[in-house]
């Protein structure tokens, strides 16, 4: 990633599960008790078989292959339209979109401010 800590929606990277799984077994548990519950994993998978048939993200900045969600619509506007490292460097910073965004949960509110904070 260019800027390691941070993703372009303003998410620290160092502090997320699914960052962390790859390299992590307790981060990668996390992950697979998280996918039982919301995703319909089999709740028989065992953390063995899950690392191996999981791709792990690699940032906003890393293989999009690899991306937790590469149809994330933060990161294709930022990144991939207009190429930039995270929102706070675009010109239409704070976009409506991303202002409702971090309305959905208290830690994209924490990303939205730590944006901001870099923007001004």
């Amino acid at each position: 990633m260019l800027e390691k800590e941070i993703a372009a929606c303003g998410l620290l990277c160092d502090e997320c599960f699914i960052f962390k799984a790859h390299s992590d077994k307790n981060a990668a548990r996390e992950m697979l008790d998280w996918m039982i519950e919301t995703h319909s994993i089999d709740e028989n998978t065992t953390l063995e078989e899950f690392m191996e048939d999981t791709p792990f993200c690699e940032g906003c900045h890393g293989n999009k292959k690899n991306h937790w969600s590469p149809d994330c619509w933060i990161l294709q506007c930022c990144t991939n339209d207009k190429d930039l490292d995270n929102c706070s460097q675009c010109d239409y910073f704070a976009c409506d979109r991303l202002i409702d965004w971090s309305k959905e949960s208290e830690d994209y509110k924490k990303a939205f401010e730590r944006l901001r904070e870099k923007k001004f």
